[in-house]
């Protein structure tokens, strides 16, 4: 963690301080939502070997006792995010919940447990026809298939070309995807297949409706977290009896489009470790 995480840093939109204000006012009554590449774990080339920035139990172990609930929302499967977190069995995490496969799956921390859906057929015909693809489309040097079980994500990070990779796949990704009932999600230069009806905004909209919360902070890095963004800003618009929220961006020049509309933009996992300690010593 930085070297003063003490200071709690001040949004620069009034819908920000008002969304801070909320929580720092009744925190009981408060979830803080977070994703996790990028946002607590930083971005590395296999994803396999991505881990929680160190601090980051600490600091969710500090702060979970003073909200309502904690919520990590991501991509990967909750039992992976949970393994790479190293969220399993910490004094102070009983009100965490992992919320993975944008919400399809959750892991709680008091019963340890991993509640999931069945497959999807799209998914599992996708990942037999995948390679075939990325072959016919010249792309398979260099781009490398994430199982992600629910899912199928395509990273074209070790390509020669990143970006040229990623632009190229889109097309074939796009209909490979429809042809078998699911969708893609882009990312940072990363593609994923998936099936449709959730997202994090989904995810993060419904667990704050059954947590009856009063406020929210949400913290993300990619475009999958535009959906989020987008769940928090519909919920503080509600008029008088609206959610107010604070958006926080895990900063990255890859995504400009989430720094446009955050709050507090913070410049990446540690920062937002710093972020989350410092709201803990302000509580």
């Amino acid at each position: 963690m930085g070297s003063h995480p003490e200071r709690l840093p001040n949004p620069t939109t009034p819908a920000g301080r008002e969304g801070l204000d909320a929580v720092l006012a009744r925190p009981d009554r408060a979830v803080v939502a977070l994703d996790f590449d990028g946002t607590l774990a930083d971005i590395v080339p296999d994803p396999e070997q991505a881990r929680a920035h160190p601090g980051t139990v600490a600091a969710l172990a500090a702060l979970a006792p003073k909200v309502a609930a904690i919520a990590v929302i991501t991509g990967r499967p909750a039992g992976v995010a949970v393994r790479y977190g190293g969220f399993a069995g910490v004094p102070g995490l009983e009100r965490l919940v992992v919320l993975g496969h944008y919400g399809a799956e959750r892991w709680d921390a008091v019963t340890g447990t991993v509640r999931a859906p069945a497959p999807h057929p799209g998914v599992t015909a996708v990942r037999a026809e995948l390679p075939g693809v990325l072959h016919d489309v010249g792309a398979w040097n260099g781009t490398w298939i994430e199982e992600k079980g629910q899912a199928l994500a395509v990273h074209t990070r070790r390509a020669q070309d990143p970006q040229a990779a990623f632009e190229s796949l889109r097309g074939p990704l796009g209909e490979l995807a429809a042809k078998h009932g699911l969708i893609v999600e882009p990312g940072r230069l990363v593609l994923e297949l998936r099936p449709p009806g959730m997202d994090k905004g989904v995810a993060l909209a419904g667990f704050v409706a059954e947590l009856d919360a009063e406020s929210v902070i949400y913290a993300g890095d990619d475009l999958g977290d535009l959906a989020a963004f987008a769940a928090v800003e519909k919920l503080r618009g509600e008029g008088p009896d609206g959610v107010p929220g604070l958006l926080v961006c895990s900063g990255s020049a890859e995504v400009p489009e989430l720094a446009e509309r955050a709050d507090l933009s913070v410049p990446g996992p540690a920062a937002v470790v710093d972020f989350l300690a410092a709201l803990a010593d302000r509580l």
